[in-house]
């Protein structure tokens, strides 16, 4: 990661966190409640959800500049979606190992070369959500492996050219906003040179 520009600093006072109480909890999520003081002053009734794993996301890009994608139905919708490998790594553990087990399990696949290449927050006005996301190269099956996705995931792939996957994201036919982020990532980088120049004219077409 590069370093941050002398203009992103905090300006004015911090939210202060109140009482807290837990008002729901699942293996995944708590969602709790607190009367929050906000940097203006104000009392603020506040709902969070907090998650309990990391969110960790994948860009398998293989030599000749292909990507491959993962579909499936998501609950929250009611609609299909087609997006990068990604998953939950459990606090605590290192999300490169959660990031390797992901592309493993939704695409039968690993890969020789691994790059930390984003850091973000996710709807970090109600949640604490974080994600973590990898540039994974070198790709090869993973010897006698089976897709072995949770038993909930109905998981199909796809390999398509990088560029015709970064123009879907952008027309809004990839809405995941991993993928999004990731795979605009991944073409500033091809652009700007910090991949090798073979893969990433590959990327580029």
């Amino acid at each position: 990661m590069t370093d941050k520009p002398a203009w992103l600093v905090a300006h004015g006072p911090p939210w202060t966190p109140g009482m807290e109480r837990q008002v729901f909890e699942t293996g995944w999520i708590t969602v709790t409640e607190q009367t929050a003081i906000a940097p203006t002053g104000r009392p603020s009734p506040y709902g969070m959800v907090k998650f309990k794993n990391l969110a960790v996301a994948v860009l398998p890009i293989h030599d000749d500049g292909t990507v491959t994608l993962v579909g499936q139905h998501r609950f929250p919708f009611m609609a299909y979606s087609w997006e990068l490998p990604e998953g939950g790594a459990p606090m605590g553990e290192d999300p490169l190992e959660g990031a390797k087990r992901e592309l493993a399990e939704e695409t039968g696949l690993m890969a020789a070369e691994w790059r930390e290449i984003l850091q973000a927050q996710l709807s970090n006005s109600v949640t604490d959500e974080r994600m973590v996301g990898y540039l994974a190269t070198g790709l090869s099956p993973v010897a006698g492996a089976e897709h072995t996705a949770d038993e909930t995931e109905a998981i199909a792939l796809v390999r398509v050219p990088f560029h015709e996957a970064l123009e879907a994201a952008v027309a809004g036919h990839l809405p995941d906003m991993l993928t999004v982020a990731m795979l605009l990532r991944g073409h500033h980088m091809a652009v700007k040179g910090s991949l090798p120049g073979a893969l990433a004219r590959a990327m580029l077409g």
